[in-house]
């Protein structure tokens, strides 16, 4: 090796860190984005084909985040409180209340079509009026029971992962938006990294241009710059003082910008009244949560009829009016489930819940707040690493052929 470089070989030299340096930006990239895309399966089944790590493994990485954040921060009754049940009536109330008319004249013209077009107009005027009295007291009861039974009606978690397995857009959502800033940092760093990595190849290069030496140091880049990156972000756990600097995680460093933005997305989108509702009501134990609706619903039959109520029963026949009764119930359970649509209502309600979910989710432990960014690379973290690894040797190879002109590993 001579002392002086040709300007065609300082270029050549020169080639060596930044072609590092691109190596780790693009492994890094890749890495990122073989976690998130695609959502579902492409290629050939087993083998051959790829589906991103957190959508391939949706249900478990939904429970993991469940887990690690909302059943820390909140439970069912707190959130439940939070909405307000007394605020959650007179929602419930407001909604109903002025189309008392069109609910009662669908189902009875539905079901009982020849009596009712038959009943005066006083009279159907009287049970518009009357149901509409009975609603305030029926949804009030109503709400209150479920509050004190919410424990046993409402399984968040069961909620949650399935809402999030079901819409792998939304479960990657909240990984990307939580960690936007670590995982532009990922990208970026492959460059500073390799272009480190690459400086100490360029040396050893000088020194010893065995055929080895470039896909070797390409499999190091590749397979060093996602290693570092992530211990960046998540280690030290602490914060720790040397000398005049105060080191931390990255991502454990934004705890109150990323306990935001989780706590948005999920009370947004995920907690949200609608559905919680329809959780209660359709969810595994959804039974009972029915069984409360029809039974505080049914005495509005009794409340509608009043003093004509021996007449009701007679020309409904003991069959027809319990019958008319259960029609209640279930016209009062598909209410229930459409009282919910009003943006504003559920704007305000979210906003409450995610105020107390914030103050908690910052309360959390360096440990347990980890574990909400975590588990997207602890999962298959190898795979990606070695992707990354198997990248950066194709790229030193690639170097060492096309840059030095060296064919004699062939």
């Amino acid at each position: 090796m001579t002392s002086f470089l040709t300007q065609a070989e300082f270029s050549q030299y020169l080639s060596i860190p930044i072609i590092a340096a691109l190596i780790g930006w693009s492994t890094n990239w890749l890495a990122l984005k073989m976690t998130f895309y695609p959502l579902e399966f492409w290629g050939k089944r087993p083998i051959w084909g790829w589906q991103g790590i957190i959508p391939s493994k949706a249900r478990k990485m939904a429970s993991i985040s469940v887990d690690s954040t909302i059943t820390k921060i909140g439970t069912v009754q707190e959130i439940f409180q939070q909405i307000d049940p007394k605020v959650l009536a007179a929602h419930i109330i407001e909604s109903l209340t002025p189309r008392v008319e069109e609910y009662v004249d669908d189902m009875m013209l539905r079901e009982y079509p020849t009596f009712w077009e038959n009943l005066p107009a006083s009279a159907r005027n009287m049970v518009y009026e009357r149901v509409r009295k009975s609603i305030p007291q029926v949804v009030d009861k109503l709400v209150d029971d479920i509050s004190e039974n919410i424990e046993d009606l409402l399984d968040i978690k069961g909620m949650v992962i399935e809402q999030l397995v079901s819409d792998k857009r939304l479960l990657n959502r909240i990984f990307l938006e939580c960690g936007e800033v670590e995982f532009r940092f990922i990208i970026n760093s492959g460059l500073y990294f390799g272009f480190l990595f690459g400086l100490i190849q360029m040396a050893a290069w000088y020194f010893y241009q065995g055929w080895w030496v470039l896909p070797l140091f390409g499999l190091l880049v590749g397979y060093a710059t996602n290693w570092i990156a992530l211990n960046v972000i998540f280690r030290p756990l602490r914060e720790k003082k040397v000398g005049p600097f105060r080191l931390q995680g990255l991502f454990l460093k934004r705890q109150q910008a990323v306990a935001e933005s989780f706590c948005h997305i999920v009370t947004h989108e995920v907690l949200t009244v609608e559905n919680i509702i329809n959780s209660i009501l359709h969810g595994p134990k959804s039974e009972r949560a029915q069984n409360m609706v029809r039974k505080h619903a049914k005495p509005m039959v009794d409340e509608a009829a009043g003093m004509a109520k021996a007449f009701t029963q007679m020309a409904f026949g003991p069959t027809g009016f319990a019958t008319l009764k259960n029609k209640v119930g279930e016209k009062a359970i598909d209410l229930s489930r459409n009282s919910f649509n009003s943006p504003v209502f559920e704007k305000d309600r979210a906003r409450a819940v995610e105020k107390i979910m914030v103050e908690r989710m910052v309360a959390l432990s360096s440990e347990e707040f980890q574990d909400l960014l975590r588990p997207c690379f602890q999962e298959d973290e190898i795979k990606l690493i070695l992707v990354g690894a198997f990248l950066g040797l194709v790229a030193g190879i690639g170097q060492l052929v096309f840059v030095f002109g060296n064919t004699s590993l062939f």
